[in-house]
């Protein structure tokens, strides 16, 4: 699987512990996030994971910012982009089965390193459940 990873300065090392754990697990991963604590913009990130997603460049996106919400709203922008703000498995899970999600927020400054490596696993490895989501799925778009 092709994965688009991009975040602010919230995230670095959320960053570098998803890619290598993706990296294990035979993902191949193209990087759009800064790798330092210094303040930078997160719809300069943001706007490029979208953007490779919206392409079919990769199957899915991981977007990280300190709260997720800022970077989500950005990622949402783009057409054909369902971006879920996640903070739970549960709600991982939920997003991809009943969202059809293409691209999981994550909120560095509310989730540890390893919930969130967990939820993205979960998110990554869910299926859209389709049925009577699809009807739902297709009304998101305008």
């Amino acid at each position: 699987m092709k994965i688009s990873i991009g975040n602010d300065h919230a995230g670095p090392d959320y960053k570098k512990a998803i890619v290598a754990f993706l990296e294990q697990n035979g993902h191949k991963i193209i990087n759009h996030g800064t790798d330092t604590f210094d303040s930078v913009d997160y719809p300069d990130f943001g706007h490029l994971v979208a953007k490779d997603v919206e392409t079919g460049k990769v199957d899915f996106g991981i977007v990280i910012c300190g709260s997720g919400n800022g970077i989500n709203m950005t990622v949402n922008k783009h057409q054909g982009i369902r971006a879920a703000l996640c903070w739970t498995k549960e709600i991982a899970t939920l997003a991809r089965q009943h969202n059809n999600a293409n691209i999981i927020s994550i909120p560095a400054r509310f989730t540890s390193i390893q919930q969130t490596i967990e939820m993205v696993d979960i998110f990554l490895n869910t299926n859209f459940e389709g049925g009577r989501h699809e009807s739902r799925v297709k009304k998101i778009t305008c």
